[in-house]
């Protein structure tokens, strides 16, 4: 018999999980970003044996060797499903809609993205798409990399004749601003609330590409469109504008220049109240902010709006004044819980530093106090560091935060002293240490977590009846460093960079492990309930083979699926860098293939129930879905040096 919490908490939730639970018709599963699916077909019993049901290629490929020039990244594209139905975004910005049974193409669309040059950040890249319907009109809407939203008919492929411009709405137009498409893109699908499709965008980032900021980079102002017209029906101004609220936050006139600010990763949404919620990114300059002095709203903001008038109800700042890159990376997870006999509305939002953030979400306070707590400051010549950083009380942190002596890697006294040595050549110390005049004596400062987490895009999922949340992130030190302008015009007395690193002694990581992990926490309680390690790590390198290590956990990236019986994760693989496009605005990479894993784990407990390989890494947010009597798992893999398929697996 089920248990009375348990039984409060599933009727709680169940209006935020009406819209289809049975079906994945948002990334996240819901617009409520959950990744739960409630099936259990597949279970601990069974799991070993899933087996491949079908793979689907890339519609990108017949382009990509008739233009071996093109680059893109890695295949990023999660499907939705709709009945009997995927629908799949590819890295070059085609849609695909495919049998969910049998992955056989039924349309493809191609908007021509790639004709236009490369995109704006990471070039050509793609998350996916969203779905809307009203009675028998069925909807495909996406944006691309050269700034268009785009409707399609989900029957047939055909853009929709009266969405904007025969199908297409020009995302340049209706912003404060000239914007230039080289510096401006969007690659995560929009989050849909009623008849209002949110839009977000990618701005060019300088630390991708090694690219300089120009003074002026464009704003990252978030805007709504109608789903039935394509008409823009709102913008909220990410960096308020002359007497707006929060604008006395941009010192000096700052907000007048400043861009970037932007929702690049996936949002949220509550149909039932009408909400959106905002993961806000860094301003312009992310590592040096002499020329935006103050806190710097909504920068790195949880931002809730009104999706209708896309109204600000309340937001939450999680930096101050970022020096960091510690942009919000993931779309927050909305969840009912009960703490301490008071049901909540609840909405989760993890972060790159570590902390998983709760509020409530229909007012924006916090489910647990918050303390502003005193952080190290900068000396750099006209930067002004805020004295202070939010610090959440529950839960605990997740990761890694910070770096000390005590934190070097020592499994043998020797790996020790290495250790040591290195970092000694490096400036450091606790979160959000700030870079100064003595740290650029050194190589650099090493950040932890670093610039792509922690928590990163990947995300959490969470079950909505147990209010329990499960968060994987990675251990992945970043190096910053300040470079002084020498042209008396430059737009920025010190322009920041970022290398990833440094590593370790022989090769190994400068840090304790565990480097990839898995942790749940009980939303209720704001306790930790297990971590786990999410593979072997390191622990058969050479110098460490014969100290019969548990797994170490790969610094990887893991993308969570919850269901009734499993947790599932998908490690995504490393790579390099090994080109920059000629107008310095992507990159092109090289894959390292490493675990190639679809992994089971006790919700319960964290316990290992086994690991399915796949051909190869995870590179996108798998998705579960039920056709046909059968439950399937596909899983976006490959791209870049390697194939792109989606790979489904299912029971014989």
């Amino acid at each position: 018999m089920i248990g009375f919490l348990p039984l409060v908490l599933a009727l709680f939730a169940w209006p935020l999980l009406a819209d289809s639970a049975d079906e994945w018709r948002s990334y996240g599963a819901t617009a409520a970003s959950t990744k739960y699916a409630p099936f259990d077909q597949i279970n601990a019993t069974n799991f070993a044996q899933l087996e491949i049901a079908w793979t689907w290629a890339s519609a990108d490929q017949p382009i990509l060797d008739a233009h071996p020039e093109i680059w893109t990244m890695v295949f990023e594209g999660t499907p939705l499903q709709v009945g009997a139905k995927l629908y799949v975004s590819t890295s070059l910005n085609q849609v695909a809609a495919l049998d969910a049974t049998s992955g056989k193409t039924i349309w493809t669309y191609d908007p021509g993205t790639w004709k236009s040059g490369t995109p704006a950040n990471v070039g050509l890249v793609h998350r996916g798409v969203s779905y809307w319907e009203e009675g028998d009109d069925r909807r495909i809407l996406f944006g691309t990399g050269d700034a268009y939203l785009i409707a399609l008919n989900a029957d047939t492929g055909q853009p929709i004749e009266g969405f904007g411009d025969d199908g297409r709405v020009d995302l340049t137009q209706g912003l404060r601003r000239p914007v230039d498409r080289e510096l401006y893109a969007v690659t995560s699908p929009p989050v849909i609330c009623g008849d209002i499709a949110v839009v977000g965008a990618v701005v060019l980032d300088a630390f991708a590409v090694g690219r300089p900021p120009e003074e002026t980079m464009p704003p990252g102002d978030v805007r709504g469109f109608d789903v039935r017209t394509g008409a823009q029906k709102w913008v909220f101004e990410t960096i308020p504008q002359d007497g707006a609220f929060g604008n006395e936050t941009w010192e000096e006139g700052s907000w007048k220049n400043t861009g970037n600010t932007n929702v690049w990763t996936l949002m949220s949404a509550d149909p039932e109240l009408g909400y959106v919620y905002l993961p806000v990114s860094t301003p312009t300059n992310d590592y040096y902010g002499g020329h935006r002095p103050g806190d710097n709203l909504f920068a790195e903001s949880l931002v809730c709006l009104d999706a209708a008038t896309g109204e600000r109800v309340w937001h939450f700042q999680i930096a101050h004044h970022g020096m960091w890159d510690y942009d919000l990376p993931a779309a927050p997870n909305l969840v009912d819980i009960d703490v301490g006999g008071r049901a909540i509305k609840a909405v989760a939002q993890v972060t790159k530093q570590g902390f998983c953030f709760v509020f409530d979400r229909q007012t924006g306070e916090p489910v647990w106090p918050i303390e502003e707590k005193p952080v190290p400051q900068s000396d750099i010549p006209g930067e002004k560091s805020s004295p202070t950083q939010p610090i959440p009380s529950k839960p605990a942190a997740f990761e890694h935060q910070g770096l000390t002596e005590d934190d070097l890697i020592d499994f043998t006294p020797t790996l020790r002293q290495m250790a040591a040595t290195i970092a000694a050549d490096y400036s450091y110390g606790p979160l959000y240490v700030a870079q100064t005049m003595e740290s650029m004596d050194k190589k650099g400062t090493i950040l932890v977590p670093g610039i792509i987490g922690g928590a990163s895009w990947a995300g959490a999922a969470v079950d909505p009846h147990q209010g329990i949340i499960y968060i994987p992130s990675y251990t992945f030190p970043a190096v910053l460093t300040l470079t002084k302008a020498t042209d008396s015009n430059a737009p920025f007395r010190y322009t920041g960079g970022v290398e990833f690193g440094p590593n370790g002694p022989r090769g190994l990581p400068l840090l304790k492990p565990p480097y990839g992990r898995i942790t749940a926490i009980d939303l209720n309680t704001g306790e930790h309930r297990w971590q786990v390690p999410v593979g072997d790590g390191p622990r058969n390198h050479p110098s460490l083979a014969h100290l019969d290590l548990p797994p170490l956990g790969w610094a990887q990236r893991n993308f969570p699926i919850i269901t009734e019986s499993l947790l599932f994760a998908a490690t995504q693989a490393a790579w390099d860098v090994v080109n920059n496009s000629p107008r310095g605005n992507a990159v092109e990479v090289k894959i390292n293939p490493n675990a190639p894993y679809l992994w089971a784990f006790d919700p319960d407990d964290g316990a290992l129930v086994g690991k399915v390989e796949l051909p190869r890494n995870a590179s996108g947010q798998p998705i579960t879905y039920m056709v046909g009597g059968k439950q399937y798992i596909a899983v976006p893999t490959g791209g870049a040096d390697q194939p792109a398929e989606l790979v489904a697996l299912s029971l014989p």
